[in-house]
């Protein structure tokens, strides 16, 4: 035992003390290291369904914003050319104009939009768009090959991926046949010559996780009040 006069802290209380204050340490790392794990994948997980839930939003607003064009087919630097409906509707490709960009929403420059499907950069697919500005008629009559046809698509550096990883994704299109007492049909290739009534993308996860919001079918109407083949007269 240490007599009255004499203070201080032997060897092995120091070690002790050593010992426990590290033990106190590693589980405090241990807990802020678990801490923000959880954090970092909760945000993952959150910027993934912010990512799925914007790219629907963007396709619904793309299509519903679809703008009516007879392209000029044909037409040579004098003009000329012959009008024809400027839509291109297939099971993996789209083109149309459209009043809304990714870059600038509603407020910009109309776009010639291309939404077509490629494959992914391992396995599955991905939902792609190409935005070219639209200029007038004659620029989009140079996508014209004649009865209702049309280049393929190619992407390219400034191509925007609005889905990917998926097991299958296609367009099908609704339109009215030629009967106007015939009920509207769905079909995987758009006839022409006119313009579609709404448009279905159908997509699934190439994994499916319950835990994450997952990429849906989008349905959009396309709602065209004044048809430009049509000529108007005001009376």
């Amino acid at each position: 035992m240490r007599s009255r006069g004499q203070a201080g802290v032997t060897l092995m209380e120091l070690l002790i003390a050593v010992t426990l204050l590290s033990l106190v340490s590693v589980g405090m790392l241990f807990a802020l290291r678990i801490g923000l794990n959880t954090y970092q994948r909760t945000q993952t997980h959150l910027m993934d369904n912010r990512r799925v839930a914007g790219a629907q939003r963007i396709l619904v607003e793309e299509l519903e914003g679809m703008i009516p064009v007879m392209a000029q087919c044909g037409a040579g630097p004098g003009g000329g050319g012959m009008g024809s409906p400027f839509f291109q509707g297939t099971s993996q490709a789209m083109r149309l104009v459209s009043a809304f960009s990714l870059q600038e929403a509603w407020r910009g420059q109309a776009q010639v939009l291309e939404i077509f499907v490629i494959p992914g950069e391992q396995e599955g697919f991905r939902l792609v768009v190409n935005e070219i500005p639209y200029a007038n008629p004659y620029q989009a009559g140079q996508y014209c090959l004649g009865g209702n046809k049309f280049p393929p698509v190619v992407a390219g550096p400034k191509s925007f991926v609005l889905a990917d990883k998926l097991a299958m994704c296609r367009f099908v299109y609704q339109f009215q046949p030629q009967s106007p007492f015939a009920p509207r049909v769905w079909a995987a290739e758009f006839p022409g010559p006119y313009w579609p009534t709404a448009v279905r993308i159908e997509m699934a996860a190439l994994e499916p996780d319950l835990a994450k919001l997952q990429p849906l079918t989008v349905t959009a109407p396309l709602r065209i009040h004044r048809r430009p083949e049509i000529p108007y007269g005001d009376f």
